[in-house]
């Protein structure tokens, strides 16, 4: 006998309509949701910054842009700087870092096991509830083929390691050189990626030298919207 290789699940619409299903969580109210995230920006722009501010309000569980956090603990992999450097940025964001946030420096990647490897940390660590990697493009397979499927598949397995998890899980990405009207469409890579997350954040700055920046954010559990 043959087994099935369908893993489909079919519900009648007033069965659905009549579950009382869990509300999304979110590590920032309305903008930061559970699930798979990724940050856009141009290199040098800010996005580590951002990331860092954004894990210090996450774990004193503090409001960020007058929305309001969710405490839990954070996990930021740091895959392009050292402790020195992280400090330097703590220090200038904060004078008092808080219980439950752990920084991850070296070299990993998704074909080294890191999924694994977080998944262990969140088993010692059963508080985490947002996992930022700055940035993604360390930790991916090296190939030459840019596809959709490709770039799909990849952030498919960061998705429902995300899940598995239960945690917000937030990648740091880099944007293409040729320029877009939609934010979106400036991510590296092809769309795949943005069809991937379940939501989108781009940094983005008109000249280099200007001190402040836009923030877009797009996404299946978020209100677009435009934050300078």
């Amino acid at each position: 006998m043959q087994s099935n290789p369908h893993k489909l699940t079919v519900i009648d619409g007033e069965t659905l309509m009549d579950k009382r299903l869990p509300p999304t969580k979110f590590c920032v109210d309305t903008l930061l949701p559970q699930g798979l995230c990724i940050l856009g920006g141009s290199p040098k722009v800010g996005k580590s910054w951002l990331v860092l501010d954004l894990c210090v309000h996450v774990a004193q569980g503090t409001p960020l842009w007058g929305l309001d956090t969710t405490k839990g603990q954070v996990l930021y992999l740091c895959l392009e700087d050292g402790e020195r450097r992280i400090q330097e940025r703590l220090n200038t964001i904060t004078d008092n870092v808080p219980d439950g946030m752990y920084f991850a420096t070296g070299c990993t990647s998704i074909e080294s096991g890191v999924c694994d490897w977080l998944r262990d940390f969140k088993r010692q660590h059963p508080a985490i509830s947002l996992i930022a990697i700055d940035t993604f493009q360390l930790i991916r397979t090296p190939t030459p083929d840019v596809s959709y499927g490709g770039d799909y598949a990849e952030l498919r397995v960061l998705k429902e390691l995300a899940d598995e998890l239960g945690i917000c899980l937030l990648l740091v990405h880099h944007l293409r050189k040729m320029n877009d009207k939609d934010p979106v469409n400036k991510l590296s890579g092809s769309t795949g990626i943005s069809g991937a997350v379940d939501a989108i954040f781009v940094l983005d700055k008109n000249e280099r030298i200007e001190r402040l920046a836009t923030f877009y954010a797009s996404g299946r559990d978020i209100r677009d919207r435009k934050i300078q």
